[in-house]
């Protein structure tokens, strides 16, 4: 199994974290949503596996490539 982190593509706050814990995700699914500058940005999985992490809450101050989540794949 692999561990991937999933980062913020921007400096912003976490508008909504959109999966939890133990959440089965693909590719492209949303995980965190960021808002930057009044547009929301999603960060979104890169891999099939499942959501082991959430490493921040809504309403936080994120920087680009800030690590948001851990999905770890089968």
């Amino acid at each position: 199994m692999l561990s991937i982190e999933l980062e913020s593509p921007v400096t912003g706050v976490v508008w909504k974290v959109v999966a939890d814990v133990g959440t089965t995700v693909a590719p492209g699914d949303p995980v965190v949503v960021v808002e930057s500058m009044k547009t929301e940005i999603p960060v979104e999985s890169t891999r099939a596996g499942t959501v082991t992490a959430i490493l921040v809450s809504e309403g936080d101050r994120v920087s680009e490539d800030d690590p948001v989540a851990v999905v770890e794949t089968a």
